[in-house]
């Protein structure tokens, strides 16, 4: 597949994000370090640090942490020429504890956000709307339609755009409990799904998406409606399901210092993979590598690697290189 000339586009909240350092109650912690979050932008730094061209679509408030959220991504080389600047709603923020080494806690604030006021007046804009047609992947995830009716339609509106244009979209399930139930899940995504031609699920979510009980129940419906499902399998690497083969690809060795974000790096290592015309086993590979990238360090997407990076994780513990 050749990259558009917006490569991959994305579409969803962006918020600014709190975390502390050190394990812990965050009550305790002696400060905060200040970043950005969100799976859909995550995807888009990721892919942009593997060289193609990445977009992202969404709204900020008119606040200190909108501002950052776009200058961080437009300090990646993420094309922000479709996002929108909202000044009736702040910036959504995320808060990371570090509870223990081995476990993480995320608190949300998003409701009534900017990001959750994405409407399809958005997509209409004609920054929007180049982005998608010139996109050769248009990739989503299962949040944006849950954090509000206008969101969703605009979603829905999103796939339209890319139908029309026949750009590819690419889904990745992402389910947040805290957003909407199972059922509500299902009654956004699967309608989509005649329109989606690579889908990405936990092994939770694949359960959840198919309204299964078992992994072979779920794999048989779900892929029988798109041509790629890659079930995400954490430290035990992922799996694809096409019509033609099953593969599967063991995770990458590493110590893991936070998983948050790890989902979204294998979907950037993947989508690179498959802009770069890479035969589904090595996006597997790809997508493998970069998630352990991010799970060596304690950020959603700062340890994200680029391309003459990839070999590092490959050196002996404790190897520097001058």
């Amino acid at each position: 597949m050749s990259a558009g000339s917006a490569g991959v586009v994305t579409l969803g909240e962006s918020m600014a994000a709190l975390g502390s350092p050190a394990a812990g109650p965050l009550r305790h912690a002696p400060h905060l370090t200040l970043s950005i979050a969100g799976a859909e932008s995550n995807v888009a730094i990721g892919v942009r640090r593997l060289g193609h061209p990445a977009a992202w679509i969404g709204r900020v408030g008119a606040d200190e942490f909108g501002a950052m959220v776009l200058e961080r991504l437009r300090a990646e080389q993420v094309d922000t020429s479709g996002a929108r600047i909202d000044p009736g709603a702040p910036t959504g923020l995320l808060i990371k504890e570090q509870r223990t080494p081995d476990v993480t806690r995320v608190q949300y604030y998003r409701a009534g956000s900017a990001g959750s006021r994405l409407c399809p007046d958005d997509l209409a804009a004609p920054a929007a709307g180049r982005l998608i047609a010139d996109a050769a992947v248009l990739h989503l995830t299962g949040i944006t339609p849950l954090l509000s009716a206008d969101a969703a339609a605009a979603v829905r509106r999103a796939v339209r755009l890319a139908a029309e244009a026949g750009v590819p979209v690419s889904l990745d399930v992402n389910h947040r409990t805290a957003l909407g139930t199972p059922e509500q899940l299902r009654e956004q995504l699967l309608p989509l799904l005649p329109q989606v031609g690579l889908l990405f699920a936990g092994e939770e979510e694949l359960l959840l998406l198919a309204d299964a009980a078992e992994e072979a129940e779920a794999v048989r419906r779900l892929s029988g409606a798109v041509p790629e499902l890659v079930v995400k399998r954490g430290a035990r690497g992922a799996t694809l399901h096409t019509p033609d083969e099953v593969l599967h690809q063991p995770a990458v060795p590493v110590r893991a210092v936070d998983p948050v974000g790890a989902g979204d790096a294998f979907v950037a290592g993947y989508l690179a993979g498959l802009l770069d015309g890479s035969p589904p086993a090595e996006r597997l590979r790809l997508g493998c590598l970069t998630g352990a990238f991010a799970v060596s360090v304690p950020s959603d997407w700062s340890g994200l690697p680029s391309r003459d990076e990839l070999g590092l994780l490959s050196a002996a513990p404790g190897t520097t290189l001058r």
